[in-house]
């Protein structure tokens, strides 16, 4: 428990920005999701409109220390990237990737 006048106030701010950053985050999850959907239902142009405001409201996250600018240029990439993909696959639904690599037959303690 802080006892100084200041480390309390240090309290009050961390809780506000606390309650700032997690709503960002939930707009910003709302917003992926817009652009997921649009993406996997192959509606290119607004999965287009879709990732300009995700884009925009990254970018603004990153101006704000929500997230670190460079966690904010990783995801544009990646979304970008789905985006080009849905583009090239001409329109049809694309299905989302799959995180971490391909299961193999085990690890090397289990073959030795």
């Amino acid at each position: 428990m802080a006892h100084s006048i200041s480390a309390k106030k240090r309290v009050r701010q961390n809780e506000k920005q606390r309650a700032r950053n997690r709503a960002r985050k939930e707009v910003l999850k709302g917003k992926v999701k817009a652009f997921t959907t649009a993406i996997t239902t192959g509606s290119v142009d607004a999965a287009e409109t879709a990732l300009r405001a995700t884009t925009q409201w990254l970018d603004r996250m990153a101006a704000h220390n929500t997230i670190h600018k460079n966690a904010a240029a990783r995801k544009r990439s990646r979304l970008t990237k789905r985006l080009n993909a849905a583009r090239a696959s001409g329109g049809k639904p694309v299905a989302a990737p799959t995180r971490g690599k391909a299961k193999g037959k085990g690890t090397k303690a289990a073959t030795a």
